[in-house]
């Protein structure tokens, strides 16, 4: 007998030899039994279990007994059938060697079959536990795997994450820059309205007095200065827009490379809390074939490296562009004051040399051009008040539109609908107030301009290039912005 095999993959080999003449044969024997009983053999079924059928041959007698008769009392007991205890040999019986021999063989192949069985319940045992092992180390490897994966998502999240607010707070800032440039624009309009009426109303001199004097060069050089400024800042103000839809783009990358970040950290952190004992584990035949990869690590790196080096040159240029409209701001700024102040005593040299206008009418036309000026702004106050009902108004109304949308009986008339309902009324009815209120200071107006217009009319010639210069001019000239309106804070 030979046994092949290895501690994890056995074969056993267990050559059964069962020899075809173990036992002796019995034909020494047979001439005892000659004639004697005849030999039937017993069924296949009937054979018992624990006889092996190779070491045996089973025999049996079926004496056929008649019925008693008379026919029988006549024999004689040599024809009679012999009994048992009359034999002198059994034809079923071997040698005690032979006994011994099976026992041994039995015993020995016994203890074979023991021997395998236990060799494989061993070697079975092993390799169970070196593939638990096995399992489990590969296991750790991947949650290992995963637990990195997510350390390093969670690493270039953070540093999407900082990199994305920076970037809103310099798109904040250069949006409110760009605000900043678009009020200091607007702001030049009534500088330049102020010196183009100037100069329209001094045209309105008359006789000796309309000249082209010192006074009037410093107006055309005031126009000349305020339009280039306006120039400049509507260059810089069109780059700026350039700029803010640059960071749009950047930052629009950052975030949606942010949310596919976040997806994939809550994803990989479920799978790395993942465990045997886990709720929601589940078999997925042939998942491990399906390859939806689109993407190394290094390649995955270099696309959220390159968003953020795109992100921080665009907020590089971004924080430079802010610099040179700043700078532009002030160096604007300073030109329109320095020549307004130019124009300024200028005027005042001239309204010097013609001083000798009517103090009277002079009195009367100044407060007739302050109240002017003053009816202006309150009537821009009541347009911007008018404005500032829009946006109530339309939350209001918007309000009550979303409520209509409300299911079945949700659409209940309850006190949060009956105060929206008010809330519209109230608010349009302050409109109306506010509306009328605007015509009546428009008519104000008007007749203020009507009653100038009255006052100029009955001024002597003397007085008429004084009225122009000092009233006039000088009287729109006492609304130009300051500094901090030209810089764009206000």
């Amino acid at each position: 007998m030979e046994l092949v095999g290895s501690p994890l993959t056995a074969t056993y080999a267990h050559p059964r030899s069962t020899p075809t003449k173990f036992l002796p044969a019995i034909s020494t024997m047979a001439s005892s039994y000659k004639n004697r009983f005849p030999y039937y053999p017993l069924p296949q079924s009937f054979s018992l279990p624990w006889t092996p059928s190779a070491y045996y041959k089973a025999a049996a007698i079926n004496p056929t007994l008649g019925p008693f008769s008379k026919s029988s009392q006549g024999l004689t007991p040599s024809k009679m059938l012999p009994f048992v205890s009359n034999r002198t040999n059994l034809f079923t019986w071997y040698t005690p060697d032979d006994w011994y021999r099976s026992n041994l063989t039995n015993y020995k192949e016994s203890e074979t079959s023991r021997h395998n069985a236990e060799r494989l319940r061993v070697d079975t045992s092993r390799m169970i536990q070196d593939k638990y092992q096995q399992t489990k180390k590969t296991q750790l490897e991947s949650t290992k795997n995963l637990g990195e994966r997510v350390n390093d998502i969670e690493f270039w999240r953070s540093e999407l994450c900082r990199e994305l607010d920076e970037m809103m707070g310099e798109t904040n800032a250069l949006t409110d820059m760009k605000k900043r440039l678009e009020r200091a624009l607007a702001e030049t309009e009534a500088p330049l309205q102020v010196a183009q009426e100037c100069l329209l109303h001094r045209e309105k001199r008359m006789g000796i007095d309309l000249v082209h004097d010192n006074v009037e060069k410093q107006l055309f050089t005031e126009v000349d200065v305020i339009r280039s400024c306006q120039e400049r800042m509507q260059q810089w103000l069109d780059k700026a827009k350039a700029q803010l839809a640059s960071n749009r783009v950047a930052q629009h990358e950052l975030e949606r490379d942010l949310v596919n970040k976040q997806a994939a950290h809550r994803i990989d952190d479920k799978c790395h809390h993942l465990r045997n004992t886990s709720d929601g584990i589940s078999y997925y035949r042939g998942v491990e074939r399906v390859d939806a990869t689109i993407s190394v690590p290094e390649s995955w790196a270099k696309f959220t490296d390159d968003n953020i080096l795109c992100s921080q040159s665009e907020r590089a240029a971004s924080a430079k562009l802010r610099d040179n409209i700043e700078n532009l701001l002030v160096v604007t700024a300073n030109e329109m004051w320095r020549q307004f102040n130019g124009v300024n005593v200028a005027f005042t040299n001239r309204i010097a040399e013609t001083a000798d206008a009517k103090s009277k009418i002079q009195t009367h036309l100044a407060k007739t051009l302050q109240e002017i000026f003053q009816i202006e702004m309150n009537i821009e106050a009541i347009r911007k008040a008018i404005r500032d009902k829009g946006p109530p108004l339309k939350v209001a109304q918007t309000r009550l539109d979303e409520r209509t949308r409300r299911p079945n009986v949700e659409l209940c008339r309850d006190t949060a609908q009956l105060r929206l309902v008010n809330e519209v009324h109230e608010i349009d009815e302050m409109i109306q107030s506010l509306q009328q209120r605007l015509r009546d200071a428009e008519d104000t107006l008007q007749m203020l301009v009507r009653a100038k217009s009255v006052l100029e009319h009955d001024l002597a010639v003397k007085a008429h290039s004084l009225f122009i210069d000092q009233e006039k001019c000088m009287g729109m000239r006492k609304t130009f912005p300051s500094t901090v309106r030209l810089v764009g804070y206000v």
